[in-house]
């Protein structure tokens, strides 16, 4: 009898393969596929991704960071979260001035930016109709969620834009058995959460332009709460 052949490795490589080709929300897909064909004006000349948007970074990573899901004219235009958008700009930014990125913007692929000991992914990979995804397509992408966070085995630090993606991220820890069943974290901006094994929750608000522009979140408060996360990184080393 031949035997059933063993199952592939899985790799951060593979996971952004399976992200890129997902089908798993109808309503996602047509929407982002609607974007890309239809476009805004600014973006005319400009092929579109169009498709779900993998998480990147280094595979060495000791910071998480979880967003939301890609812009419509941001991740889903450029194919790579936070990239393309007025949210990356101000987040990269942020991650540049604490060392965590080469480079304080990110525009395109291949732009040259690289992580350091950081990860960004979304909760959701697909770029939701006015920023809104249903339950059920978070659901549907924690799959990839948990198998970025297996192979970041050196994470010690996670940190949760806004309230979804602390839920987000949450809801997986409870059906890994890291939090209790039920009950919520708190969240607000600079709130922490000791996770065990050295690993810390932080919280922040998402540096969407209805935050920054309102002044909601600012420059300053984004470093506090990266300050905190360097503090405890440097803390467990």
């Amino acid at each position: 009898m031949i035997p059933a052949p063993r199952p592939a490795r899985d790799s951060l490589a593979r996971v952004a393969r399976d992200v890129a080709a997902c089908e798993r929300c109808p309503r996602l897909r047509a929407w982002c596929a609607l974007v890309a064909r239809t476009k805004v004006r600014r973006y005319q000349g400009q092929e579109y991704w169009g498709r779900p948007v993998p998480g990147f970074g280094d595979a060495a990573a000791r910071l998480l960071v979880v967003g939301l899901a890609p812009a419509a004219h941001g991740g889903n235009r450029t194919g790579r979260v936070f990239t393309g958008d007025r949210s990356g700009d101000f987040l990269f930014a942020a991650l540049f001035r604490a060392g965590f990125a080469n480079q304080p913007t990110s525009v395109a692929r291949g732009d040259g930016l690289a992580l350091r000991e950081s990860y960004i992914t979304a909760v959701v990979k697909s770029a939701p109709p006015d920023n809104k995804p249903l339950p059920d397509e978070i659901l549907n992408c924690r799959e990839y969620l948990a198998r970025e966070w297996a192979l970041l085995p050196r994470v010690r630090a996670v940190l949760a834009l806004g309230r979804i993606g602390l839920e987000g991220f949450t809801a997986l820890l409870r059906e890994r058995g890291r939090l209790p069943p039920r009950g919520r974290l708190a969240f607000g901006h600079g709130v922490s959460h000791d996770l065990g094994g050295g690993v810390r929750l932080f919280c922040s608000f998402h540096p969407s332009q209805q935050n920054t522009f309102t002044g909601k979140l600012t420059a300053a408060d984004l470093d506090r709460v990266l300050g905190a996360v360097k503090r405890h990184l440097d803390s467990v080393d």
